[in-house]
C-alpha cells in the first residue's frame, strides 16, 4: 500500500516514460536507484517539509535523491510530465478553458535566497499560479516578491501546461491594470476580468465581474499547495529548485484527477 505522498502503480505508468532515464540500462557502475523510489522519496520531503537528511531509510540515499531531482529540473523532465498530464486531462474534458483564475502566494525565504525581496512581511518569494474552473493547475511559476502581480501574468502564461490558453482570465483587484487588459487582448485573445481598485474609473461592467465570485477556486489550488510542507515557506536557495518543488505539487495534484 503507497504511503501518503507515494503514487500508486496506476500513478506511477503515467509520468514513468517521462522520467525514466534513458541510460538506466547501459549505466556502469553502481546500479541506478529504482526511479519510482527516488520520486517517492523526494515526494516526502516535499509533502512532509523535513530536510533532505531526514529522508527516511526505505528511500534511496538523501543525495541521491536530491541529486535526480535537481537532473529531471535541468533536464526540463518536470515540465514534460505536467504537459503530458495536462493533456491527457485536457483531452477527458478535465481541464476547462472557457475561465481560468490567476493569483500570486508570499513565501518566506528563510535562507537569504535570490532572487527575492523584502516586502512588508519580510524576505520572500511568490508563486504565481493559473487555476482551472477545477482549480487544478494549468500553469505555475515562481517570482521575486517585489514586482506587481499584474506585472508577472505573461510569464505564468508562458509557463502553461497547453498550448491552448484560457478565454478568460479571472483575478482580484492586483490585476486591474488598462496596460495589462490592452496587452492580454492583442497579443493572446484573452479577457482579462478583475474588479476596479478603488482609486480608478469603472472600467469593468457588472455582467463579466459575476465571474469574479468563482476566484476562489484559484484560493482551494492554493490551500491544496500548502498542503505540501516545503511550499510554506522557501528553504531551496536556488529558485529552479524551489520552482521544481512547486511544479512537483501540481504534478502530484493532477495525478489524484486521472
Amino acid at each position: 500500500m503507497a504511503g501518503r505522498w507515494e503514487l500508486t502503480e496506476e500513478q506511477w505508468l503515467l509520468v514513468e516514460p517521462v522520467l525514466r532515464p534513458a541510460s538506466a540500462g547501459v549505466r556502469r557502475g553502481r546500479p541506478w536507484h529504482d526511479t519510482r523510489a527516488v520520486l517517492n522519496g523526494v515526494l516526502w520531503v516535499l509533502g512532509t517539509g523535513a530536510q533532505w537528511r531526514e529522508l527516511p531509510e526505505k528511500y534511496p540515499p538523501y543525495q541521491t535523491c536530491h541529486r535526480r531531482f535537481q537532473q529531471w529540473i535541468r533536464d526540463g523532465k518536470l515540465v514534460e510530465a505536467l504537459r503530458l498530464l495536462a493533456r491527457l486531462l485536457h483531452e477527458q474534458g478535465k481541464l476547462n478553458l472557457e475561465e481560468a483564475f490567476v493569483d500570486a502566494t508570499f513565501a518566506s525565504a528563510k535562507k537569504g535566497a535570490s532572487p527575492s525581496a523584502r516586502p512588508r512581511r519580510g524576505k520572500g518569494t511568490k508563486i504565481v499560479a493559473i487555476a482551472a474552473d477545477n482549480s487544478l493547475p494549468l500553469a505555475v511559476t515562481v517570482e521575486s516578491a517585489s514586482p506587481a502581480e499584474c506585472h508577472l501574468v505573461e510569464d505564468a502564461l508562458a509557463a502553461s501546461f497547453l498550448d491552448e490558453l484560457p478565454a478568460r482570465l479571472i483575478g482580484d483587484k492586483a490585476y486591474d491594470s488598462d496596460g495589462l487588459d490592452r496587452k492580454l487582448a492583442e497579443d493572446y485573445g484573452i479577457e482579462m476580468i478583475a474588479p476596479n481598485r478603488r482609486n480608478r474609473s469603472k472600467t469593468q461592467d457588472g455582467r463579466p465581474l459575476r465571474r469574479y465570485r468563482k476566484r476562489w477556486k484559484v484560493e482551494r489550488l492554493f490551500a491544496w499547495m500548502h498542503n505540501f510542507r516545503r511550499l510554506v515557506n522557501r528553504w531551496e536557495y536556488h529558485i529552479e529548485n524551489y520552482l521544481g518543488m512547486a511544479q512537483l505539487a501540481c504534478l502530484h495534484m493532477m495525478l489524484r484527477y486521472l
